[in-house]
C-alpha cells in the first residue's frame, strides 16, 4: 500500500468537507476548493480526519492512490491556511502595480503588459518589485505565478526579469569567456 496514501489527513476547525458523486468539496475561511476523486478512489471522513482509500489493487489505482491523498490534503490546507507564491522583479525600470482586477507590468517592452487576475486569486505588489500571489487552490496559485514569470523570464546573462523569491540563478559568462 502507498506510504503517502495511507497517511491520515487532519481537518482543522472551521473546515467543512462534503463528498458527493466522486467530488470532494472543501470550504473554509480562505475559500472553497473542489477536487475530483479518481475512479476506485474513495475518501472516508471520521472525527475531523480524512482517510483516502482505494477500491482495488490494480496498478493504475495504486499509482493514483498517493496522488489523490496529496491533492485532498492540499485542498484541506488551502481552505484553512491558503497558499502563497512570491515573485521578484529585477531590472532597471521594471515595475508592477495592481489596478482593479489587472496586474500592470512594465518589463522593458515598448508597451505595458496587462495580466488579468483570475477569480479566487489575490495579487498584491510591494515596493513595485515584489509580487505576492495568494489563493486557496495550490494548482491555480502555482499556474498564475508561472504565467506571470513567463512574461519576462530571467535573462541567463544579467539576471534581469521576473523570478521566484527563492529561485537561485546561475549566470552564464559573457563574450569575454574565461579570461
Amino acid at each position: 500500500m502507498s506510504r503517502i496514501g495511507r497517511k491520515i489527513i487532519p481537518v482543522p476547525a472551521g473546515v467543512k468537507i462534503r463528498i458527493e458523486n466522486g467530488v470532494l468539496h472543501a470550504e473554509g475561511p480562505k475559500g472553497k476548493v473542489s477536487q475530483i476523486l479518481g475512479s476506485n478512489i474513495g475518501v472516508e471522513a471520521n472525527d475531523n480526519q480524512l482517510q483516502v482509500t482505494r477500491g482495488n489493487d490494480e496498478r493504475d489505482t495504486r499509482a493514483r492512490h498517493g496522488l489523490m491523498r496529496a491533492l485532498v490534503a492540499n485542498a484541506v490546507q488551502g481552505v484553512a491556511q491558503g497558499f502563497t507564491k512570491v515573485l521578484e522583479i529585477v531590472g532597471v525600470g521594471y515595475r508592477a502595480e495592481v489596478k482593479g482586477s489587472d496586474l500592470n507590468l512594465a518589463l522593458g517592452y515598448s508597451h505595458p503588459v496587462v495580466f488579468a487576475i483570475p477569480e479566487g486569486i489575490t495579487v498584491t505588489v510591494e515596493k513595485n518589485t515584489r509580487i505576492t500571489i495568494t489563493g486557496a487552490d495550490r494548482q491555480r496559485v502555482g499556474q498564475v505565478a508561472a504565467e506571470i514569470r513567463g512574461l519576462r523570464s530571467p535573462d541567463p546573462y544579467k539576471g534581469k526579469g521576473i523570478r521566484y523569491s527563492d529561485e537561485k540563478l546561475k549566470l552564464k559568462v559573457g563574450k569575454a569567456g574565461g579570461k
